[in-house]
């Protein structure tokens, strides 16, 4: 990448986020219309940007920044915005109630609380599953390590990266509003772009397959050693412990998250090619294979990986294109007839 890219690790995640397709993402609009501002404000271009940018960070990814919102000289526009912009996000998304009066207003605190106390639960289970994820993938990428427990790493580190997965869909979206098939496909077509979706496909893809490619567990320690350093940074930065031996690492893994995105992406690329060539051998499976690569498609496509695979993909192109016009002139067509699949 870029020396720019590399001086601010951000600035892929907000061309992602001003590309986004707010308009056909039907949680926009809700999450929209349960943001309490004065009109006036409402029609400002920089305040929808900057909710957008708010809207991204909570539904697709967590890990863009999100600056607070520059104050203004209006009295009902500071009114408005009562603190950081953080703060007001989360307090003007509460579900807006019909009812009124003492009884409701005495049972809001605790209700804030037992919520705020359940994410925490939820947080606390996830960053357990990830820290074990990130010690057996450990275990299960040692070339040193016996080929039976490093097969067993193998499977349970995809495993639990699958369980973790699940669990923040289901914290973030829920579940369908009714098991039939129409509402399935809505509840669907909203989780199919999330980065928890996708790594839950990839770990079962994997999983369920007889090759053992430590070279697959490579996403998945990155996965995990940035979910842990951002919970012990966001959680533990007050601790002893945390500050004399987890500080730098924790703030090394934040400084270099573009680094760990585009090597999970030239990874989760170049197991697609190892997939190809097992298939000229005795554990080939080629329905896997295809599930694979049209993961690989949705990777390309999806705002949350597309920036770091289009590049992987744009420099794969620029190695490869000339030698196979050069000497393989015949694979141009069956080259353009993949690449219209691609780009469908």
């Amino acid at each position: 990448m870029g020396e720019e890219e590399e001086r601010d690790p951000q600035r892929l995640k907000r061309i992602a986020a001003a590309a986004y397709d707010y308009d056909n993402d039907p949680r926009w609009a809700e999450y929209w219309s349960n943001v309490l501002i004065p009109p006036h404000m409402a029609a400002r271009s920089d305040v929808v940007d900057h909710f957008k940018r708010k809207f991204y960070q909570r539904f697709i990814d967590p890990d863009l920044v999100v600056e607070a919102m520059s104050s203004t000289s209006s009295s009902q526009s500071s009114r408005a915005s009562d603190g950081p912009s953080s703060q007001t996000t989360a307090q003007n998304l509460r579900p807006q109630n019909s009812g009124s009066g003492s009884g409701s207003t005495g049972r809001a605190p605790s209700t804030g609380r037992n919520v705020n106390s359940l994410r925490l639960d939820q947080r606390s289970i996830q960053f357990s599953v990830n820290a074990w994820v990130l010690v057996v993938a450990t275990l299960g990428m040692l070339p040193v390590a016996p080929r039976n427990l490093s097969n067993k790493a193998y499977r349970l580190s995809l495993l639990g990266t699958a369980c973790s997965s699940v669990c923040s869909l289901y914290t973030v979206y829920g579940k369908p509003r009714a098991w039939n098939l129409p509402s399935i496909q809505t509840w669907l077509q909203t989780i199919i772009g999330a980065k928890d979706f996708i790594h839950f496909i990839y770990c079962i893809t994997l999983i369920t397959s007889k090759l053992h490619l430590k070279f697959a567990l490579i996403p998945v320690f990155c996965w995990a050693v940035d979910h842990v350093a951002r919970f012990l940074r966001r959680n533990f930065a007050r601790s002893t412990l945390y500050r004399k031996y987890l500080e730098e690492p924790c703030i090394w893994v934040e400084a270099n998250g573009t680094t760990l995105n585009i090597l999970s992406s030239n990874a989760e690329i170049a197991l697609g090619f190892l997939l190809i060539i097992s298939l000229f051998s005795l554990q080939r499976n080629i329905i896997q294979t295809f599930i694979y690569w049209q993961l690989l498609k949705l990777m390309y496509h999806a705002p949350v990986t597309a920036g770091y695979h289009q590049s992987v993909w744009a420099r794969i192109g620029r190695a490869v294109n000339p030698y196979i016009y050069r000497y393989t002139p015949f694979l141009n067509s069956p080259i353009s007839a993949v690449q219209r699949w691609w780009f469908r």
